[in-house]
């Protein structure tokens, strides 16, 4: 056997030793890192009464929107209750952090704008320690570099289950229609949410006019992720936005409106939503 081909059976085994699923062994649910309301689950130790989940750590969730429909306000609104568990402002919205951290990328927007985005989570909670929530905007540099430094910086700072934040996945490729890059960056989310034991959130455009996510990109996630978000317009009151669950492995979330105060601090509107729906 060549020196290539035993470094071959190697890898192989250690993937069927790392990959193989005992059926006879008890493997838990994963904890859940954020959850919107509970469900009444019966069970032989009796009922139970869930969280149900956003998302959990070790899995991927998605959130999309049109442009303009406030998704990084959104985004604040769950930074903030992870952080603290619970505030005032995300109504039936949970955090499940015990000593888990969060990482929060932006890959849109200039400094001064992505400040203001980080210090609005301060705002709605100024008892939020800071040596939990890391902050970086990466616009200014290449979308591989951006991968290179999100896997550097999770493998330096993630020792417990962990929420990432990537506000702009897309600026994790070159192309979202390129099918290769696309199904390179959601196998590399993946890879990061198993071996750091974090749950990602990613946020990513809808195609214009339709709910569609944006590219190959858009594709890949939506058959890989737990949970896929989608915010639209509420056509009864034009200052909220509605959140709905488009797609989840377990159970749906309620749909649930939001709006944003002058003060621009996203709030949940008493957990209503648009009844035409």
């Amino acid at each position: 056997m060549t020196e290539k081909q035993t470094e071959h059976q190697m890898l192989m085994q250690f993937i069927e030793e790392d990959c193989f699923v005992n059926t006879k062994e008890t493997i838990e649910y994963p904890p859940v890192a954020l959850s919107y309301g509970e469900k009444l689950i019966k069970s032989k130790k009796g009922d139970l009464l869930l969280p149900i989940p956003l998302g959990t750590f070790g899995n991927l969730s998605v959130v999309s929107a049109p442009p303009k429909t406030k998704k990084t306000f959104f985004i604040s609104l769950l930074a903030s209750v992870f952080l603290c568990n619970k505030n005032i402002y995300g109504g039936r919205i949970k955090g499940h952090r015990k000593n888990g951290h969060l990482i929060h990328f932006d890959t849109e927007q200039g400094l001064w704008h992505c400040q203001k985005v980080f210090k609005r989570v301060y705002d709605m909670n100024s008892q939020i320690n800071p040596d939990i929530y890391h902050t970086f905007g990466l616009r200014t540099i290449g979308h591989k570099h951006r991968q290179d430094f999100i896997e550097y910086y999770l493998s330096q700072k993630i020792n417990e289950p962990s929420l990432v934040i990537i506000d702009g996945i897309a600026d994790l490729v070159s192309d979202v229609n390129d099918l290769q890059q696309s199904n390179d960056c959601v196998q590399k989310l993946m890879e990061w949410s198993a071996k750091y034991n974090c749950h990602i959130i990613s946020v990513i455009h809808n195609n214009f006019g339709t709910s569609k996510m944006t590219g190959h990109l858009g594709s890949m996630l939506e058959k890989k992720v737990e949970t896929h978000i989608e915010l639209e317009a509420n056509t009864v009151n034009k200052d909220w936005v509605t959140v709905k669950c488009k797609r989840s492995r377990g159970y749906a979330f309620e749909t649930f409106s939001f709006t944003v105060n002058e003060y621009g601090i996203p709030s949940v509107v008493d957990d209503l939503y648009d009844p035409l729906k």
